[in-house]
């Protein structure tokens, strides 16, 4: 199977700067902050936060009102692939180097799409003897480098933006399998203790995951957690593990107690 090479990244694509990432964070924790506000906060000059905001919201990220800024969230579509992958980049790499050190080798695996899975793709490129069934092109084409590694394609209808196989076929599938180890990445942990994502066609397919693994790994970024998304993939009691880079904030901690979920914060090594 040939995979077609990226396409350059779009403006969108570009690694967001630290206070840009800031803004970001703060808006998403407070819902809605005035612009003078973050200007004190970041001590600039109230029209370079204004250049932030035009970038951040340009790209999707945020949504501008007179005087401020206020979350763009969306139960019903996630932000762009590209836009994903810029997102937490380090706690994205963080993750994943946490999971790979926990997964051994000769063992098989489930990964499913998303940036975080594909990171965790490039952190397995050492290890021996794997066997990974994958729904995600970019997972395949990354695992496809390690000679140690046999990669099994589901087969599907091809999303262009992410490269993601998804469907009925793909479930058909990925039911066929019984792994050591599903790993799986998710838009939305929910304080309910649900566990969320927006298409429904690919939820399918980690729902597949979830049920023919005999262990469900989840990795998540710490913007996952109090997130909104339309269509329930499982419950926090169905994971055996969570990987994540921060701890986890209220209710979370009580909710992955008492489902008996082992938490793996990754630290900033």
């Amino acid at each position: 199977m040939s995979v077609q090479p990226d396409l350059p990244d779009p403006p969108s694509a570009r690694s967001l700067n630290p206070r840009q990432t800031g803004i970001l964070e703060i808006v998403r924790s407070n819902g809605t902050v005035r612009v003078e506000d973050l200007a004190r906060r970041f001590q600039v000059a109230v029209q370079t936060v204004r250049r932030d905001l035009t970038r951040l919201a340009e790209d999707g990220l945020l949504s501008r009102y007179h005087g401020g800024v206020q979350r763009s969230d969306s139960t019903t579509e996630n932000i762009a692939y590209r836009q994903r992958q810029a997102l937490h980049r380090d706690a994205k790499k963080r993750i994943a180097k946490a999971v790979a050190r926990e997964v051994p080798d000769g063992c098989s695996l489930s990964l499913n799409i998303g940036t975080t899975i594909e990171a965790i793709a490039a952190e397995l490129l050492q290890h021996r003897n794997l066997r990974v069934i994958t729904n995600n092109l970019n997972v395949a084409a990354t695992l496809a480098d390690n000679p140690h590694c046999e990669v099994i394609v589901a087969g599907g209808v091809v999303r262009a933006r992410d490269r993601a196989i998804v469907g009925e076929a793909a479930l058909n599938f990925i039911s066929q399998f019984k792994v050591d180890i599903g790993l799986i990445g998710i838009s939305s942990i929910e304080a309910d203790g649900s566990l969320r994502d927006f298409d429904y066609r690919e939820v399918s397919v980690a729902r597949g995951i979830l049920q023919h693994s005999r262990a469900v790994w989840l990795a998540a970024d710490h913007s996952k957690f109090h997130r909104s998304a339309m269509v329930e993939v499982g419950r926090l009691d169905q994971i055996d593990r969570l990987f994540t880079d921060q701890p986890p904030p209220p209710p979370f901690g009580t909710l992955l107690s008492s489902a008996g979920v082992d938490c793996v914060v990754a630290s900033g090594e």
